[in-house]
């Protein structure tokens, strides 16, 4: 096997923060969604939603500058930029659910070739469920991005056929971001976008269960350190 060298959790948020457009709202889930707004080009306008109840949410705050009553749906403290706001759960998901988002940012457990989603319980009595917002989510906003490790640790794939955990919701997945790749879901399948440096794509194929095709245009995926 060649040589490769995954992206952290932080460069898979710095990469799909990458792909955020000027004037778009933004829904970032818990885990690796939480560190993409620290990664936006600074001179665009992105204004940041978060289910538990603020619209403006800012970067993590500066040592000596916490507020901890400003905190991210995984409970991480963060600041809020001029014009933001907080509220109650009632009004946050009624945005989530009016289709008022453009893009949400989510983790998974895994994701199917038809866009699929499974990210709130792996199906063991022993774990608590978390639902969330996420199925409020998904079936709000048009443009669902996942953010994931391509394997679990114990180096299963979590882009397979078929779900086999419980569904969040069916066919809403657009686009993935993993440690490995970046990868468009479409009518035809899960068309490889970019791939790790050093990684080929029967290699990446061969550590994904679901099929993949590669892009005519392939791109190698670089990220900065962090």
């Amino acid at each position: 096997m060649s040589n490769f060298k995954p992206l952290n959790k932080k460069q898979i948020a710095w990469r799909a923060a990458q792909d955020i457009a000027d004037g778009c709202v933004v829904n970032l889930g818990i885990g690796i969604p939480t560190f993409i707004s620290d990664y936006v080009n600074p001179e665009i306008e992105v204004i940041y939603h978060t289910e538990n109840g603020m619209l403006g949410m800012g970067p993590a705050p500066k040592r000596g500058e916490e507020d901890f009553y400003l905190q991210n749906a995984s409970k991480e403290l963060v600041t809020i930029v001029k014009g933001g706001s907080y509220f109650d759960s009632a009004l946050s998901f009624t945005m989530m659910r009016g289709g008022h988002l453009d893009i949400v940012f989510l983790g998974a457990f895994q994701v199917s070739e038809e866009g699929d989603i499974a990210n709130w319980s792996i199906g063991e009595k022993s774990m608590v469920p978390s639902v969330g917002g996420a199925m409020d989510l998904v079936v709000g906003c048009s443009d669902v991005r996942v953010l994931m490790q391509h394997c679990t640790k114990d180096n299963r794939s979590r882009l397979i056929k078929r779900c086999t955990y419980p569904l969040t919701a069916k066919k809403v997945v657009k686009k993935i971001y993993t440690d490995l790749a970046v990868i468009d879901v479409t009518p035809h399948g899960l068309l490889v976008k970019e791939l790790v440096e050093g990684l080929s794509f029967g290699e990446l194929q061969n550590l994904t269960e679901a099929k993949l095709i590669l892009d005519n245009n392939c791109k190698i995926l670089k990220a900065p350190a962090t």
